[in-house]
């Protein structure tokens, strides 16, 4: 599954997109191997990746030799539920989805992956088949790194395996506090909460309404708060009528956020 990395926007957190029969590999444009020369911009990229950021120069080097900058389109398939996986990736830019789809054909978003955050590093120690499909929700840029350079850095590196369960300890910490908010929140606790975690850390109410950006559309993200789409819009409405906040497409303007907040713990 998917961790968050130091610097990445937090997510607290109908009609999916759907997944193309030919293998994800068809609309998937390779960057060059970054072998080429130590000090690329994909080699200082990965030296500031916090699970990275600590190794020698050397180790460095062997991870960027052994990874690759993925540049798909959007709708693009990274991997399908049920592949077993030999990598993991490095959002850059752009946006990933992983999803789990019901017999019917009812699409679960589980998690949305920005810049910043990485996903599929638990599966490349199960060797077993992903839960998870993962797919590209606009033009998405990726580091792949390979399962055989991160399991070699781990034998050689104790700083480097806490790192990576430091990273996975995250991921489990946050699934459950999403199985919390699904049994125990209200849609509208779960929609401010969203609302909240978007707002920067440095926003100051009393200078005026907070502006904040959705990280996907409508439909994504009520899947992501365990929402029905007209659930989602529901209470941006009455969250609207109420003055809360004011709705510009994917851009909410956050009238008062100390209101806003206390409504969490009052809905």
């Amino acid at each position: 599954m998917a961790s968050e990395q130091s610097g990445a926007q937090a997510l607290r957190p109908g009609k999916g997109w759907l997944r193309t029969k030919a293998s994800s590999r068809d609309h998937v444009s390779w960057g060059k191997p970054s072998a080429v020369a130590a000090e690329t911009p994909l080699r200082a990229q990965i030296a500031r990746l916090p699970l990275f950021c600590e190794l020698e120069p050397k180790e460095v080097d062997r991870v960027a030799d052994a990874a690759r900058l993925l540049r798909v389109k959007r709708h693009t398939v990274i991997f399908h539920r049920g592949q077993v996986l030999d990598r993991f990736y490095y959002v850059v830019e752009g946006i990933v989805k992983l999803t789990v789809n019901s017999p019917d054909g009812y699409e679960k978003v589980v998690d949305l992956e920005q810049p910043g955050m990485s996903f599929g590093e638990a599966l490349i120690f199960l060797d077993r088949p992903s839960p998870v499909a993962a797919q590209a929700i606009e033009a998405t840029t990726l580091l792949e790194i390979s399962k055989s350079v991160v399991l070699d850095i781990v034998d050689g590196s104790p700083a480097f395996a806490r790192r990576l369960l430091a990273g996975l300890s995250r991921r489990l910490h946050l699934l459950v506090s999403d199985l919390e908010s699904y049994c125990l929140q209200s849609a509208t606790q779960r929609v401010i909460g969203l609302l909240l975690s978007e707002v920067p850390g440095d926003a100051n109410s009393e200078i005026g309404p907070v502006e904040v950006t959705l990280p996907a559309s409508k439909t994504v993200v009520a899947s992501r708060l365990h929402l029905s789409p007209e659930t989602f819009s529901r209470v941006l409405r009455n969250l609207a009528d109420e003055q809360c906040i004011a709705v510009d497409g994917k851009t909410i303007a956050i009238r008062d956020l100390q209101r806003l907040r206390r409504c969490v713990g009052a809905s």
